[in-house]
């Protein structure tokens, strides 16, 4: 092996280790996905909700599609487009704040979404999580219509190596903040996956939004 091998491969253990336990990710995403409460919640009848029957059947959780694509290579998220929504979207990485929540997007720009680094990259086996901003204080932001989605809709993320991961939603659920299922949401599978995840339920001003709506969905090809 050469050298130059073997230094790429000390650099991908080392961004892996870097990486902190599921256990404390979960833990930190349940607190730092409150802070995506910025909008006003008061645009038309706030955004749609996700229908019982979008559900996962967490009794009988979808395996993999047969045909679908091994896992890829770590690569950076670079845009989102969720046809079904009329998402089109840039994607910048977010990470922790000086206090160790999940930093989100600016809320200046409503059409602006994030990936967290501390997971893996969309399409890499494992959990990818991508959040932003339902609202803001002008209007719908760009996962204002995520509760809308249904079972089939497709997610295909751009990433900075070229390679487009795209994933089939098998569920759509809006769960409080204080009871926010960590493990269910962020635990790998043992295949690519992916979480998109904004703000949702019952709204106040003094707590913003007290729930998340998040989207299911399993990598099913690869462009």
């Amino acid at each position: 092996m050469y050298a130059s091998e073997w230094a790429e491969l000390a650099e991908e253990e080392e961004r892996r280790k870097r990486r902190a336990p599921w256990g404390v990710i979960a833990l930190v995403l349940l607190t730092g996905l409150a802070l995506i409460r910025n909008g006003s919640g008061e645009f038309d009848a706030g955004p749609p909700q996700p229908a019982s029957a979008v559900a996962p059947d967490i009794r009988n959780t979808p395996s993999p599609v047969a045909a679908a694509p091994l896992s890829l290579a770590f690569s950076a998220a670079d845009r989102i487009r969720i046809p079904a929504i009329q998402v089109d979207a840039p994607v910048m990485p977010v990470g922790l704040d000086a206090n160790g929540w999940v930093a989100a997007p600016p809320p200046d720009d409503p059409n602006l979404a994030g990936w967290f680094t501390g997971a893996v990259s969309p399409g890499e086996k494992g959990t990818a999580v991508v959040v932003g901003h339902v609202d803001n204080q002008k209007g719908p932001a760009v996962f204002y219509g995520l509760g809308a989605l249904k079972k089939g809709n497709q997610v295909a993320v751009t990433r900075q190596d070229g390679k487009t991961a795209v994933f089939e939603v098998y569920g759509v659920e809006v769960f409080s903040k204080s009871g926010f299922p960590g493990d269910r949401v962020y635990g790998s599978k043992g295949t690519p996956e992916l979480r998109v995840i904004t703000c949702g339920g019952g709204f106040s001003k003094q707590n913003g939004y007290d729930g998340n709506v998040v989207a299911f969905a399993r990598l099913v090809a690869v462009t």
